[in-house]
């Protein structure tokens, strides 16, 4: 089986075809999914979406992107959402120094407030990071030291320093589609640094799809080109890497129930 730990099924992408595409991602061996919170605002849909489909659960949290639209975010609202069925993450969450949709002095505490609730939930947290390594490096440091919270670097595009030191605080790293791009080099070289038994792979659709699908909407039954780029990377049988993500996955996301 492959888990694809991270999903955005919600929203318009998907409104006309989605028993399809859950129905093509069950044949390509997907068997579990992480659905993903971009916004508050949409989880009333993420929870809708999820409630059916035994093998998928969800997330709450704020991407970077919308943290001005949420200024006043504090721990205790994202520890109460938690609570709700088929929680199992916090996020996705984290800085973003690239579009910077939002000001930075908007998303660093939006960010705490995240970090907040992972610790007090012992939920993982979920993290985006763009352009941000060393900052992010020293907040995560810093939260860290007034008590520890599980990690994952989602769509994991940055540097071997923030890799090094978020890995030193026990965090878990997962790679897309990307590692398939042709001018992916320094990704591929970060997924070869990274101990296997602290990766997991997704697709993060409907963006960035793998070779040979890069240009369409992405889906999770394209889930097995980043297994199989994976397995190269790390000159393993494809069979191994679809174990060791899964075992990733259910250690970090101790709340979600594995397939039997």
């Amino acid at each position: 089986m492959l888990v694809d730990s991270h999903v955005n099924l919600h929203g318009d992408r998907y409104t006309d075809d989605l028993d399809e595409v859950l129905t093509r991602a069950k044949a390509a061996g997907v068997d579990a999914m992480l659905a993903i919170s971009d916004q508050l605002s949409s989880g009333e849909e993420i929870e809708q979406l999820v409630a059916d489909q035994p093998h998928m659960w969800r997330t709450v949290g704020v991407h970077p992107h919308h943290a001005q639209d949420y200024r006043d975010l504090d721990a205790q609202t994202l520890i109460q959402l938690a609570q709700g069925p088929k929680v199992v993450g916090i996020g996705e969450c984290g800085l973003d120094n690239h579009y910077e949709y939002s000001p930075r002095e908007d998303q660093v505490p939006v960010f705490r407030a995240h970090i907040d609730a992972a610790r007090a939930t012992g939920l993982p947290l979920i993290i985006h990071t763009r352009e941000a390594d060393e900052v992010m490096a020293d907040l995560l440091e810093e939260a860290h030291g007034q008590g520890a919270f599980k990690i994952l670097m989602h769509c994991y595009t940055s540097g071997s320093a923030l890799a090094e030191r978020a890995l030193a605080l026990g965090a878990y790293f997962s790679f897309s589609g990307i590692i398939t791009f042709k001018k992916a080099d320094d990704v591929r070289a970060i997924a070869q640094q990274v101990p296997l038994d602290r990766i997991m792979i997704e697709t993060d659709c409907p963006f960035l799809a793998p070779v040979p699908h890069r240009g369409r909407r992405n889906e999770p039954s394209y889930l097995p080109h980043v297994a199989d780029k994976l397995a190269e990377i790390k000159g393993v049988d494809r069979s191994q890497i679809d174990a060791s993500t899964t075992e990733a996955f259910f250690a970090l996301f101790q709340k979600a129930e594995r397939p039997k």
